[in-house]
């Protein structure tokens, strides 16, 4: 008669994955020797892993980056999706009125395609990281819109056939869910969303069209608002094709528990979702402890990715703490992605990896 065993479920595999991940991480940092692997093929990457999922797992690039070496060793071969992080903002690519700037950005592009990864485009129209002369300027609608409509389609033409998704619209709802006061919305109204979709199409048809924001992982007001735009967007023949959730996390205020259903409900909607910034800061100093929940959310945001169908994939916002944004807008917080600022990577990427099966 056999011995029964207990049932081993999906869930419980990945958690010891990750603690088993964990466990070596902390024998590492306490000086502790851990068993070599035998010799063998090149170990799988995020990139590799996430492909066998038919996703992809990206990291965000930026000018700093490119001078340096190690870094680009490891973008280069361990993700396989890049997103320029400002070398395709409006301030980079149109500094003066009609005269344009792709330097920055065919860097990023170049790079992808030398190392066979796509690239997500970031982003045409946002309320930042605008150029003086737009901010500046008095404007009438109709000027405005052609305006708009001519920095968006030179920038896509630009990159034609070469841009998986764009984020067209960055950040145009406040946390309430009503429109952001921006430049574009008080002179043109509402409409400008479906217009600048429209654009982007035109000037490439091949390319998905997303709407992107932050504080929209879970289901409140700002992505009630995105989930009613993007249906009267798709009931109106609008071409919107995604929506992409930033994810950018603290652990003083918790994980979004609903992410996966917030997902999923805009797959309904029959356009794809794709996390698009993804870090988890903290407040400094890090800590065994803090790392190690920080690896839990990770995990936990890649396996809700990977249990809803349409989406496609997740990118983190730069992959290495040397270069993040975050202590230069958050004082006294950091330490938010996957490798430390020495490039060696943290219980993050171990938990993230783990997921994904590795």
């Amino acid at each position: 008669m056999s011995t029964p065993r207990k049932r081993t479920t999906s869930r419980t595999r990945t958690a010891t994955r990750i603690l088993t991940a964990l466990s070596a991480t902390a024998c590492l940092a306490a000086g502790l020797a851990v068993a070599p692997a035998t010799a063998g093929p090149r170990p799988a990457t995020l990139g590799d892993l996430a492909k066998k999922h038919h996703r992809y797992f990206g990291s965000a690039v930026d000018g700093p980056g490119f001078a340096d070496p190690a870094y680009l060793k490891l973008l280069g071969s361990e993700f396989g999706q890049l997103t320029p992080a400002n070398a395709m903002k409006w301030y980079a690519t149109e500094p003066e009125r009609g005269v344009f700037d792709f330097t920055a950005a065919d860097q990023v592009v170049s790079f992808a395609r030398a190392h066979h990864q796509k690239v997500r485009g970031h982003t045409l129209l946002w309320h930042n990281q605008l150029p003086a002369w737009l901010t500046e300027g008095t404007w009438t609608a109709g000027e405005l819109r052609a305006v708009l409509k001519n920095h968006i389609q030179t920038v896509v033409r630009h990159h034609k056939g070469r841009i998986m998704h764009w984020d067209v619209v960055n950040e145009a709802f406040e946390e309430d869910g009503t429109y952001r006061e921006s430049l574009f919305y008080k002179t043109l109204g509402p409409g400008y969303i479906a217009d600048a979709l429209r654009w982007a199409h035109e000037a490439d048809p091949h390319a998905k069209l997303y709407l992107n924001d932050y504080n929209v992982d879970g289901i409140g007001p700002k992505s009630d608002a995105y989930h009613r735009l993007i249906k009267q967007l798709k009931a109106d023949g609008v071409p919107v094709d995604g929506f992409g959730i930033q994810g950018h996390l603290a652990l003083q205020y918790g994980f979004p528990a609903d992410v996966r259903q917030n997902m999923q409900r805009f797959a309904d909607l029959g356009v794809e979702v794709a996390v698009t910034e993804l870090d988890i800061r903290m407040r400094l100093p890090a800590t065994p402890e803090k790392l190690a929940t920080q690896a839990t959310w990770y995990a936990d945001y890649v396996e809700a990715c990977l249990a809803v169908e349409k989406c496609v994939g997740v990118t983190v916002w730069d992959y290495t703490d040397k270069y993040s944004w975050i202590p230069g807008v958050f004082p006294d917080e950091g330490a938010a992605l996957p490798y430390d600022e020495h490039l060696r990577p943290k219980p993050a990427y171990h938990a993230a990896k783990a997921v994904l099966g590795g």
